[in-house]
């Protein structure tokens, strides 16, 4: 129950034991079909070049700038987290001039900063947001800044690695030219593959470059040919793991996104109802707090480290603590995919109550189950 990875569906772990084929054979080229044609399910979206790169999310993340970027091009960034931090750092590394726009950590970036930054100096290529932001918990809301980003000419970059699957991403319904996310977390597989996706205005970039990506192993115009009908190799693909995205893309459209996206809801209110039943402070912006990755302040005169080594000594529970300046300050827990369900929340609650309880925290027995069930309507 920590930030990724989450449990994955024995299915899935059933479908990695088939047996390998080679990258190249027709039975294979069948299966990265048909997960192709369910990534952009999940994406909601028509955009041809959706792929599973060979990498984790992080690998997605590279692909998008690597891609997108030229040395000089200005980029904007938005940096209200580790993940922020991160896009920005990767930009650079590709030659950009990069412009951040901030927000504390656990806040959600104000689009009118973000306008500011696009007219600040010369014209911009790429405004970059992350939409869950892994190390706050916070859910960043898209439009106005997708508005911004269009009206100053630039491409909207998105990350959703802690998203997509949990939360709505609709990339075409929120104008999203090139996007990314992970495999690990709310597609509940096993870390590896790092979808990807690009509109045509994102592909005419990547294909209009004066120079070559400078990543021959994420370089796209190579990468497509591979996945697309010419089918020309470029590296040897990780066939298990597309063995394994297929069918948790399966299980996904099996459930269907909005029954999906209700369950992730749901739970995540029954565990935030659950932690100020026992008195505990969500880190997060209230109305922006995501159901899929919940912070949580560690109380005063708490052992952050106590509270998380009893829960995976005593119950089997891992969560995560905090990143960067939040170390020692808050706890995540994450309700991603196959580990969003009723029974998990309430061992967790259950767990962390006891927990505190023996280190002298001041819980009510028996709340913050109370209080999660009152959500559930029972």
């Amino acid at each position: 129950m920590g930030p990724g990875p989450s449990d994955v569906d024995p299915r899935v772990l059933r479908a990695m034991a088939a047996p390998l084929v080679g990258h190249l054979d027709p039975a294979f080229l069948e299966i990265m079909n048909e997960a192709m044609e369910l990534l952009r399910y999940v994406f909601e979206t028509k955009n041809q070049l959706t792929i599973p790169m060979s990498g984790t999310g992080s690998a997605g993340m590279e692909t998008c700038f690597v891609n997108l970027i030229e040395p000089g091009d200005r980029v904007v960034v938005c940096v209200n987290g580790l993940f922020g931090e991160r896009m920005a750092d990767v930009a650079a590394r590709c030659g950009a001039e990069v412009a951040r726009v901030e927000a504390p950590w656990g806040r959600t970036i104000d689009p009118a900063d973000a306008r500011k930054a696009l007219r600040g100096g010369r014209p911009t290529k790429i405004l970059a947001v992350v939409l869950a932001e892994t190390s706050t918990g916070v859910w960043q809301p898209l439009a106005e800044l997708e508005r911004a980003a269009h009206e100053a000419g630039a491409l909207f970059l998105v990350d959703a690695v802690t998203a997509l699957g949990g939360i709505p991403v609709a990339i075409d319904a929120s104008r999203i030219d090139a996007c990314y996310a992970g495999t690990q977390k709310c597609l509940s597989c096993p870390p590896g593959l790092a979808p990807v996706t690009f509109n045509e205005e994102a592909r005419k970039v990547v294909r209009g470059r004066k120079g070559k990506v400078q990543s021959w192993y994420l370089d796209l115009n190579m990468i497509e040919n591979y996945w697309g009908k010419e089918r020309f190799y470029h590296h040897t693909a990780p066939v298990t793991m597309v063995y394994a995205l297929r069918e948790s893309l399966r299980l996904i459209a099996e459930e269907g996104l909005t029954a999906r996206f209700e369950r992730h809801a749901q739970n995540g209110a029954a565990l935030h109802a659950g932690l100020e039943a026992m008195g505990l402070k969500l880190h997060a912006e209230a109305g922006h707090r995501l159901p899929v990755l919940t912070s949580v302040a560690v109380p005063d005169g708490v052992d952050d480290i106590a509270v998380r080594r009893a829960l995976l000594n005593d119950f089997g529970i891992e969560i995560g603590g905090g990143l960067g300046p939040l170390k020692g300050r808050i706890w995540r827990v994450g309700l991603m995919g196959h580990t969003s369900r009723r029974q998990n929340v309430a061992l967790f609650l259950t767990a962390l109550e006891g927990i505190l309880g023996r280190l002298g925290f001041g819980v009510r027995p028996g709340a913050a189950w109370q209080a999660a069930t009152r959500v559930y309507g029972g």
